[in-house]
């Protein structure tokens, strides 16, 4: 990476775990406590759930949106998630963020994960586990968004993104999500927040 990656505060770092494991959950506790944490947000293809606001939770665009944002290049990494939906995050707010020298966290998938590393080496990964196997059973079972099928094949899929533990920095176990972003601010070198820039989140992506 070039010579600002080495100052401390503006390190990437990447946040990714099995499926239902809740690292949406804890992102928004970040995002909560520590606004002056900036964390990116993800475009994706499939329909939003209940309570989900386009720009907040994820920017929800169409396949043919999607397939013009990866191929302009616009996208710092992209996959078909549960072998269903693409998943992409923005390149330009990313790299806005790190040079503005803000403290960046993308909240992504196993294989988004994976493509950071060869983009970005100098990113520290971070892997939010369940406390047991039978916890993510019943979060992804208690979560109601899911059919039986596609929560056999999140269960599936989970089952592969947790032998990918070893591949990351640090595993930080969701016993309790204000415990777990608590944990990970840490592990960023976050100290108490600067309001005044607290709420700057960079531009969103042309689509």
């Amino acid at each position: 990476m070039n010579e600002e990656s080495t100052r401390p505060r503006s390190r990437l770092i990447v946040l990714a775990g099995p499926t239902a494991v809740g690292k949406g959950t804890v992102a928004a506790e970040v995002r909560r406590t520590h606004p002056e944490v900036w964390i990116s947000v993800s475009a994706t293809t499939r329909p939003p759930r209940p309570g989900e606001e386009n720009g907040v939770h994820y920017w929800f665009v169409s396949d043919a949106d999607f397939d013009a944002m990866a191929q302009r290049g616009d996208l710092l990494e992209w996959a078909v998630v549960h072998g269903k939906h693409r998943y992409g995050t923005p390149r330009g707010p990313v790299e806005l963020a790190l040079a503005s020298g803000h403290p960046a966290m993308l909240e992504i998938d196993l294989q988004g994960a994976r493509q950071v590393r060869e983009t970005m080496p100098g990113a520290f990964f971070v892997f939010l586990a369940p406390p047991t196997w039978e916890e993510l059973e019943r979060r992804l079972v208690g979560r109601g968004t899911e059919t039986a099928a596609e929560r056999e094949r999140r269960l599936e899929t989970a089952r592969v993104e947790l032998a990918a533990e070893t591949e990351f920095d640090v595993t930080v176990v969701n016993h309790e999500v204000h415990a777990a972003a608590e944990e990970l601010v840490a592990l960023m070198g976050v100290e108490a927040p600067d309001h005044e820039e607290a709420s700057t989140n960079c531009s969103p992506p042309t689509l």
